[in-house]
Protein backbone atom coordinates (compact mmCIF):
# COMPACT_ATOMS: atom_id res chain seq x y z
CA UNK A 1 0.00 0.00 0.00
CA UNK A 2 2.92 2.34 0.61
CA UNK A 3 4.65 1.34 -2.70
CA UNK A 4 1.07 2.83 -3.98
CA UNK A 5 0.51 5.54 -2.26
CA UNK A 6 4.29 6.42 -3.08
CA UNK A 7 3.90 5.89 -6.67
CA UNK A 8 0.40 8.44 -6.60
CA UNK A 9 2.30 11.35 -5.47
CA UNK A 10 5.69 10.33 -7.71
CA UNK A 11 2.81 10.78 -10.49
CA UNK A 12 1.09 13.80 -9.48
CA UNK A 13 4.55 15.51 -10.61
CA UNK A 14 4.61 16.54 -13.71
CA UNK A 15 8.89 15.89 -14.38
CA UNK A 16 8.36 12.53 -12.45
CA UNK A 17 4.95 11.64 -14.76
CA UNK A 18 7.25 12.32 -17.80
CA UNK A 19 10.00 10.44 -17.08
CA UNK A 20 7.84 7.70 -15.30
CA UNK A 21 5.27 7.05 -17.76
CA UNK A 22 7.57 7.35 -21.17
CA UNK A 23 8.64 3.57 -19.82
CA UNK A 24 4.70 2.15 -19.93
CA UNK A 25 4.41 3.88 -23.38
CA UNK A 26 5.62 1.06 -25.96
CA UNK A 27 4.21 -1.77 -23.52
CA UNK A 28 1.08 0.26 -23.62
CA UNK A 29 0.99 0.82 -27.58
CA UNK A 30 1.77 -3.01 -28.46
CA UNK A 31 -0.45 -4.85 -26.12
CA UNK A 32 -3.74 -2.66 -26.89
CA UNK A 33 -3.10 -2.88 -30.88
CA UNK A 34 -2.22 -6.95 -30.55
CA UNK A 35 -5.50 -7.21 -28.48
CA UNK A 36 -7.52 -5.67 -29.95
CA UNK A 37 -6.43 -7.21 -33.41
CA UNK A 38 -7.55 -10.69 -31.22
CA UNK A 39 -10.83 -9.69 -30.15
CA UNK A 40 -11.79 -7.81 -33.43
CA UNK A 41 -10.42 -11.53 -35.27
CA UNK A 42 -12.34 -13.72 -32.44
CA UNK A 43 -15.25 -11.26 -32.73
CA UNK A 44 -15.76 -11.68 -36.48
CA UNK A 45 -14.28 -14.92 -37.59
CA UNK A 46 -13.99 -17.03 -34.36
CA UNK A 47 -17.46 -16.51 -32.49
CA UNK A 48 -20.89 -18.10 -33.74
CA UNK A 49 -23.30 -16.19 -35.65
CA UNK A 50 -26.07 -15.10 -33.82
CA UNK A 51 -29.67 -16.80 -34.52
CA UNK A 52 -32.04 -14.15 -34.43
CA UNK A 53 -29.80 -10.74 -35.83
CA UNK A 54 -27.54 -12.81 -38.24
CA UNK A 55 -24.06 -11.23 -39.32
CA UNK A 56 -25.62 -8.09 -38.18
CA UNK A 57 -24.37 -9.01 -35.11
CA UNK A 58 -20.52 -8.99 -35.66
CA UNK A 59 -20.78 -4.87 -35.64
CA UNK A 60 -21.12 -5.28 -31.58
CA UNK A 61 -17.50 -5.89 -31.47
CA UNK A 62 -16.68 -2.46 -32.43
CA UNK A 63 -19.87 -0.94 -31.17
CA UNK A 64 -20.12 -2.49 -27.69
CA UNK A 65 -16.45 -1.92 -26.50
CA UNK A 66 -16.52 1.68 -28.02
CA UNK A 67 -19.91 2.56 -26.04
CA UNK A 68 -18.44 1.15 -22.98
CA UNK A 69 -14.80 3.26 -23.56
CA UNK A 70 -17.22 6.25 -24.17
CA UNK A 71 -18.29 6.33 -20.13
CA UNK A 72 -15.02 5.28 -19.15
CA UNK A 73 -12.95 7.89 -19.98
CA UNK A 74 -15.67 10.38 -19.34
CA UNK A 75 -15.25 8.75 -15.70
CA UNK A 76 -11.93 9.35 -16.10
CA UNK A 77 -12.26 12.94 -17.02
CA UNK A 78 -14.49 13.57 -14.12
CA UNK A 79 -12.21 11.94 -11.88
CA UNK A 80 -9.02 14.14 -12.84
CA UNK A 81 -11.71 16.98 -13.47
CA UNK A 82 -12.44 16.42 -9.15
CA UNK A 83 -8.99 16.43 -8.57
CA UNK A 84 -7.74 19.38 -10.37
CA UNK A 85 -10.59 21.56 -8.65
CA UNK A 86 -9.51 20.66 -5.47
CA UNK A 87 -5.89 20.18 -5.49
CA UNK A 88 -4.96 21.95 -8.87
CA UNK A 89 -2.64 19.31 -9.96
CA UNK A 90 -1.48 19.92 -13.17
CA UNK A 91 -0.76 16.13 -14.04
CA UNK A 92 -4.41 15.97 -13.57
CA UNK A 93 -5.67 19.06 -15.67
CA UNK A 94 -3.25 17.22 -18.33
CA UNK A 95 -4.96 13.62 -18.27
CA UNK A 96 -8.46 15.59 -18.42
CA UNK A 97 -7.50 17.79 -21.45
CA UNK A 98 -5.90 14.55 -22.89
CA UNK A 99 -8.77 12.27 -22.68
CA UNK A 100 -11.35 14.70 -23.98
CA UNK A 101 -10.70 13.93 -27.55
CA UNK A 102 -9.85 10.73 -27.31
CA UNK A 103 -13.36 9.91 -25.66
CA UNK A 104 -15.34 12.11 -28.21
CA UNK A 105 -13.80 9.79 -31.33
CA UNK A 106 -14.66 6.88 -29.19
CA UNK A 107 -18.59 8.02 -28.58
CA UNK A 108 -18.97 9.02 -32.42
CA UNK A 109 -18.08 5.54 -32.97
CA UNK A 110 -20.50 4.02 -30.48
CA UNK A 111 -23.07 6.40 -32.16
CA UNK A 112 -22.19 5.36 -35.65
CA UNK A 113 -22.09 1.70 -35.45
CA UNK A 114 -25.45 1.35 -33.18
CA UNK A 115 -27.26 3.33 -36.59
CA UNK A 116 -25.38 0.81 -38.50
CA UNK A 117 -26.52 -2.17 -36.34
CA UNK A 118 -29.99 -0.33 -35.88
CA UNK A 119 -31.24 -0.21 -38.91
CA UNK A 120 -31.73 -3.90 -40.18
CA UNK A 121 -33.08 -4.28 -36.54
CA UNK A 122 -35.08 -1.80 -35.85
CA UNK A 123 -35.45 -0.49 -39.36
CA UNK A 124 -34.19 2.86 -38.82
CA UNK A 125 -30.95 4.46 -38.55
CA UNK A 126 -31.84 6.64 -35.00
CA UNK A 127 -35.06 6.85 -32.36
CA UNK A 128 -34.39 9.48 -29.89
CA UNK A 129 -34.87 6.90 -27.16
CA UNK A 130 -33.00 7.06 -23.68
CA UNK A 131 -30.32 5.56 -24.21
CA UNK A 132 -29.12 6.47 -28.15
CA UNK A 133 -30.06 10.74 -26.66
CA UNK A 134 -28.17 10.04 -23.45
CA UNK A 135 -25.04 9.02 -25.68
CA UNK A 136 -25.66 11.82 -28.03
CA UNK A 137 -25.65 14.52 -24.89
CA UNK A 138 -22.35 12.33 -24.01
CA UNK A 139 -21.05 13.43 -27.17
CA UNK A 140 -21.77 17.19 -26.77
CA UNK A 141 -20.22 16.81 -23.04
CA UNK A 142 -16.98 15.82 -24.41
CA UNK A 143 -17.47 18.69 -27.02
CA UNK A 144 -18.39 21.12 -24.12
CA UNK A 145 -14.89 20.55 -22.73
CA UNK A 146 -12.45 21.16 -24.99
CA UNK A 147 -14.42 24.20 -26.32
CA UNK A 148 -14.32 25.72 -22.73
CA UNK A 149 -10.62 24.60 -22.80
CA UNK A 150 -9.80 26.23 -26.06
CA UNK A 151 -11.79 29.23 -24.80
CA UNK A 152 -9.24 30.22 -22.73
CA UNK A 153 -5.78 32.28 -23.33
CA UNK A 154 -4.46 31.05 -19.90
CA UNK A 155 -4.13 26.99 -20.23
CA UNK A 156 -4.36 26.45 -16.39
CA UNK A 157 -7.30 28.85 -16.26
CA UNK A 158 -8.74 26.42 -19.38
CA UNK A 159 -8.61 23.56 -18.03
CA UNK A 160 -9.91 24.36 -14.58
CA UNK A 161 -13.20 25.78 -15.88
CA UNK A 162 -13.56 22.79 -18.30
CA UNK A 163 -12.88 20.28 -15.04
CA UNK A 164 -15.93 21.72 -13.74
CA UNK A 165 -17.61 20.97 -16.85
CA UNK A 166 -16.24 18.03 -16.82
CA UNK A 167 -17.94 17.14 -12.78
CA UNK A 168 -20.85 18.57 -13.60
CA UNK A 169 -21.25 16.15 -16.72
CA UNK A 170 -20.80 12.79 -14.55
CA UNK A 171 -24.80 12.84 -14.05
CA UNK A 172 -24.97 11.73 -17.66
CA UNK A 173 -23.62 8.78 -16.80
CA UNK A 174 -26.05 6.43 -14.64
CA UNK A 175 -28.40 8.20 -17.03
CA UNK A 176 -26.94 6.45 -19.76
CA UNK A 177 -26.25 3.06 -18.10
CA UNK A 178 -29.62 2.93 -16.61
CA UNK A 179 -31.68 4.33 -19.21
CA UNK A 180 -33.02 1.31 -20.80
CA UNK A 181 -34.44 0.14 -17.29
CA UNK A 182 -35.90 3.47 -16.27
CA UNK A 183 -37.36 4.23 -19.74
CA UNK A 184 -39.44 2.14 -22.22
CA UNK A 185 -36.76 2.41 -25.19
CA UNK A 186 -36.14 0.41 -28.12
CA UNK A 187 -32.71 -0.42 -27.13
CA UNK A 188 -31.56 -3.70 -25.81
CA UNK A 189 -31.22 -4.44 -22.07
CA UNK A 190 -28.21 -4.90 -20.62
CA UNK A 191 -26.30 -8.19 -21.56
CA UNK A 192 -23.09 -8.40 -19.14
CA UNK A 193 -23.52 -8.02 -15.77
CA UNK A 194 -20.44 -7.63 -13.14
CA UNK A 195 -21.83 -10.00 -10.60
CA UNK A 196 -25.21 -10.90 -12.19
CA UNK A 197 -26.27 -13.72 -15.08
CA UNK A 198 -24.30 -13.39 -18.34
CA UNK A 199 -27.00 -13.14 -21.17
CA UNK A 200 -24.75 -13.82 -23.75
CA UNK A 201 -22.74 -17.55 -24.42
CA UNK A 202 -19.01 -17.55 -23.76
CA UNK A 203 -17.99 -17.62 -27.19
CA UNK A 204 -19.62 -14.60 -27.63
CA UNK A 205 -18.84 -12.84 -24.90
CA UNK A 206 -15.30 -13.65 -25.41
CA UNK A 207 -14.25 -10.86 -28.19
CA UNK A 208 -16.07 -8.23 -26.48
CA UNK A 209 -13.85 -8.82 -23.50
CA UNK A 210 -10.50 -8.70 -25.36
CA UNK A 211 -11.65 -5.89 -27.12
CA UNK A 212 -12.34 -4.16 -23.89
CA UNK A 213 -9.02 -4.56 -21.87
CA UNK A 214 -7.24 -4.27 -25.94
CA UNK A 215 -9.10 -0.44 -25.75
CA UNK A 216 -8.35 0.65 -22.36
CA UNK A 217 -4.83 -0.07 -22.97
CA UNK A 218 -4.70 1.70 -26.27
CA UNK A 219 -6.35 4.71 -24.51
CA UNK A 220 -3.84 4.85 -21.39
CA UNK A 221 -0.63 4.58 -23.91
CA UNK A 222 -3.00 7.48 -26.41
CA UNK A 223 -3.94 10.07 -22.88
CA UNK A 224 -0.30 9.10 -21.60
CA UNK A 225 1.12 9.80 -25.13
CA UNK A 226 -1.15 13.70 -25.56
CA UNK A 227 -0.78 14.74 -21.30
CA UNK A 228 3.07 14.26 -21.84
CA UNK A 229 2.97 16.72 -24.55
CA UNK A 230 0.53 18.98 -23.04
CA UNK A 231 3.02 19.29 -20.01
CA UNK A 232 5.77 20.31 -21.92
CA UNK A 233 3.79 22.78 -23.28
CA UNK A 234 2.23 24.08 -20.00
CA UNK A 235 5.23 23.83 -18.88
CA UNK A 236 8.05 25.08 -21.10
CA UNK A 237 9.58 27.61 -18.62
CA UNK A 238 10.48 25.25 -16.23
CA UNK A 239 14.32 23.74 -15.80
CA UNK A 240 13.21 20.14 -16.24
CA UNK A 241 11.62 20.46 -19.45
CA UNK A 242 14.97 22.22 -20.68
CA UNK A 243 16.55 19.37 -19.49
CA UNK A 244 14.20 17.15 -21.54
CA UNK A 245 14.62 18.79 -24.80
CA UNK A 246 18.33 18.87 -24.28
CA UNK A 247 18.44 15.70 -23.77
CA UNK A 248 16.00 14.89 -26.52
CA UNK A 249 18.31 17.21 -29.07
CA UNK A 250 21.42 14.90 -27.52
CA UNK A 251 19.73 11.68 -28.62
CA UNK A 252 18.53 12.58 -32.10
Amino acid sequence: MNRLVKLYHQLGSPPTFYRITGKWLPWLFWAGVLLMLWGLYDGLFVAPIDYQQRESFKISYIHVPAAWMSMFIYLVMGISGFMALVWRMKVAEAILIASAPIGAIFTLLALVTGSLWGKPMWGTWWDWDARMTSELILLFLYIGVMATYNAYDDPRKGARVAALVAVIGLVNLPIIHFSVQWWSTIHQASTVSLFGQQHIPWSMLRGWLIMAIGTKLYYGYSVLKRARLLLLETEKHTVWVQKVIEQECQNA
